[in-house]
């Protein structure tokens, strides 16, 4: 059986009645006290997975146990044992921040004292103190996010699910959140399942790493033995003519092997490393070829992207994201 703070999943698949076979049986198992990150572009099945995890969504085949519980037959206790920042923040515009957590703490049949208490210390550590009595609707993306967050730690949760909770932040306020996630793991041994895009995001607090895309789990393991199995930098030129495309990638082809590359330039990865640079340039002075741009690469979790599908991480997304909204959407129809 799972650990009360793990999360396991065997053969998860989730087929919508009118859309498309959204996870197709992924396997994964999260240690307590660990941080993983799921990593994938839209689309790729992450928030998909996510709803099946907290319950929101049945699996069409396969199972999982989160905090020692079936997801699909003892679903209230998983919901009990886990706390849950979506994509999409249920908050009012027309309460405070601290009426949100006032609410919330009821709701889990906290007194009344200890309501005051609970509240008090989430928004202060959210950072949320000052702005605690105003309107949620003045708050902005940021402060919207951490209130979020707080609202999922009201009931001390063993298991955190966040959902992109970065996504459309500024600097700031995405550091200010990463410091919380990382000092929730550290300080509490809370095990934390955490959906991004952002390749820096899984690098920064990962301990380990799946990488997610049409579906299936394509690469799994800690940021630092992922971008190992790469090994090699690579280098794109990206031609000043961009006719003069298929002649920089033949002349690239004498130092390693194609990869994927932006659309308008081209790119290997070296075989003897960054030894080869020199050698590059002098090759494509030698023919006369024009570089708008040259760049080198060292190994990184894009990289690792690159390998496994042959396509780019950031940016990427071939199919239209579906958010939770529109996934409950699906399921419905």
């Amino acid at each position: 059986m799972t650990d009360r703070h793990g999360i396991e999943a065997q053969g998860l698949v989730r087929v919508f009645k009118k859309g498309p076979r959204a996870v197709d049986g992924i396997d994964l198992r999260v240690e307590p006290g660990e941080i993983y990150g799921f990593l994938g572009p839209n689309g790729a099945g992450k928030s998909t997975t996510v709803l099946m995890l907290v319950t929101l969504l049945p699996p069409t085949e396969g199972s999982a146990r989160v905090a020692g519980y079936d997801v699909v037959s003892e679903g209230p206790h998983v919901r009990a044992s886990i706390g849950a920042a979506l994509q999409e923040a249920a908050l009012d515009p027309l309460l405070t921040g601290r009426e949100h957590l006032r609410l919330q703490t009821t709701m889990h049949g906290m007194s009344a004292a200890d309501r005051k208490q609970r509240s008090g210390e989430l928004l202060e550590r959210v950072g949320l103190t000052q702005a605690a009595d105003r309107k949620v609707r003045t708050y902005s993306g940021g402060m919207k996010r951490r209130l979020d967050l707080a609202l999922a730690l009201v009931h001390s949760p063993s298991i955190l699910f966040l959902d992109e909770p970065t996504t459309g932040l500024d600097i700031q306020s995405r550091l200010a959140l990463w410091a919380e996630v990382e000092r929730l793991a550290r300080d509490e041994g809370v095990t934390v399942f955490l959906t991004t895009q952002y390749l820096e995001e899984a690098d920064a607090l990962a301990d380990r790493v799946g990488i997610i895309d049409h579906g299936k789990i394509v690469a799994e393991g800690s940021p630092a033995d992922l971008k190992a199995q790469v090994g090699r930098p690579t280098v794109e030129v990206v031609p000043a003519d961009r006719e003069e495309r298929d002649r920089a990638a033949a002349i690239l082809a004498r130092f390693g092997e194609p990869c994927g590359s932006a659309a308008e330039g081209v790119a290997v990865r070296l075989r003897s490393g960054e030894a080869d640079l020199a050698e590059i340039v002098r090759a494509l002075d030698a023919e006369n070829l024009k570089v708008e741009h040259l760049q080198l690469h060292q190994p990184s979790l894009d990289d690792v992207f690159l390998a496994k599908t042959g396509r780019s991480l950031e940016g990427a997304g071939d199919e239209e994201e579906v958010t939770p909204a529109a996934e409950l959407a699906l399921d419905r129809a």
